[in-house]
């Protein structure tokens, strides 16, 4: 599969997906359905409108990767993992099918959820794209709207090299008549959204001119503000679809996204004293955000614990990390992992100094151990480094 194996897993390639939906009698027209898109942003703002519509009393489907810990992450409903056996008997009774037809494993997921959504009989759900747009399995559904956060320069052995192209491939999920809302934009990409909006017949709303009043929410980072306001404008616009918010769901459900959803690893708060924050931040423009919130954070000294996966470009996301740190080099326990020798010496390059370690924890437990309790430990570069400590 591609979270743990990368290219090889990865398929361009609609059609196995289409014949599965055929084979399980179509369930992704039988719910409603918000389609979320983006490099960076697109899990905290499906957490937080999904957040919302629960507030507002929907029954809520959440449909997101990759998972943490347990593969039900991906999938729940109203804040709860489906059930261990709801898995087990969609995997039983469909086997033979999934052999014949050689399904990957993120087909075989998108089937699952949008079988149980529709057996569940969601009021709506949101539907995380996994790996760009246009060719990606969650791209068979027709949504109440369109959501792209945002352009990067992330995966661009299948997405292409510049942002435009980017755009155009995450730009695949604007659907006819469907409206869009773009989060953030570059020169390169605004014209890209228009036209396809333009295209497709597609009202789109650009949320960064869009006038919002923000409400207090539990997901921290300083770069959830542009996250929430995507998401406001996104439940405005539902509201024309017959979603009916209030403003004390907006404000219930900002401030309760966690514990509606279970969200982890968005500036999450590990321990106090010395402070412990992880965040998922894995490319050139989330780790700038990280980045710079980290700026704006009082501390003593600064320990840095990290791991990448063997594909990232570490020309472009090393020389983001401050030299003023003490560094603790892993690799999180993947196959794709970024050998952790390999990682230190491209460190020290850019003068990114620090140890090696054979694991994420024994990395953590090196700098817990030399950390004083106003010291401020960030550990990150990988969503799989995360994973093994939240």
């Amino acid at each position: 599969m591609y979270q743990r194996v990368g290219k090889p897993a990865y398929k361009i390639d609609l059609s196995n997906t289409l014949l599965l939906a055929d084979y399980l009698a179509n369930p992704q027209h039988k719910f409603k359905s918000i389609h979320v898109a983006g490099t960076n942003g697109k899990g905290s703002t499906s957490h937080i409108l999904a957040s919302v519509l629960q507030e507002a009393g929907y029954k809520v489907g959440l449909y997101t990767s990759p998972h943490f810990k347990d593969f039900r992450e991906r999938i729940k409903i109203n804040g709860t993992m489906i059930t261990k056996r709801s898995v087990s008997s969609f995997v039983t009774k469909h086997h033979a099918f999934f052999k014949k037809h050689q399904l990957s494993f993120f087909e075989m997921s998108v089937g699952l959820a949008f079988d149980e959504f529709a057996k569940q009989n969601v009021a709506i759900a949101i539907i995380e794209v996994g790996l760009g747009g246009r060719l990606d399995s969650t791209n068979i559904i027709t949504p109440e709207l369109s959501i792209i956060t945002n352009i990067g320069l992330d995966h661009t052995q299948f997405l292409g090299t510049t942002l435009a192209a980017i755009a155009r491939e995450k730009a695949g999920i604007i659907k006819p008549n469907v409206p869009v809302i773009i989060g953030e934009t570059h020169l390169e990409t605004k014209e890209v959204f228009q036209q396809i909006a333009l295209d497709n017949n597609a009202p789109i709303t650009f949320s960064e001119k869009e006038s919002v009043s923000l409400f207090d929410c539990d997901l921290k980072g300083n770069y959830q503000k542009i996250n929430q306001r995507t998401a406001l404008v996104a439940l405005k616009t539902l509201g024309t679809k017959g979603f009916s918010v209030s403003k004390i769901d907006l404000e219930k459900g900002c401030k309760a996204v966690v514990a509606n959803t279970g969200l982890l690893g968005r500036w999450q708060i590990l321990q106090q004293s010395p402070t412990v924050i992880c965040d998922t931040a894995h490319n050139r423009e989330g780790l700038m955000m990280t980045m710079q919130q980290l700026k704006q954070t009082p501390y003593r000294e600064l320990h840095i614990v990290f791991g990448v996966v063997g594909d990232k470009d570490l020309e472009a996301i090393l020389p983001l990390l401050p030299n003023k740190a003490s560094y603790y080099f892993c690799a999180p326990d993947i196959h794709r992992a970024l050998d952790v020798e390999v990682l230190k010496n491209k460190a020290s390059d850019f003068n990114l100094k620090g140890a090696s370690y054979p694991s994420v924890v024994s990395a953590l437990n090196a700098a817990l151990k030399k950390a004083h309790t106003d010291d401020f430990v960030y550990l990150g570069g990988s969503t799989f480094v995360v994973a093994e400590v939240v």
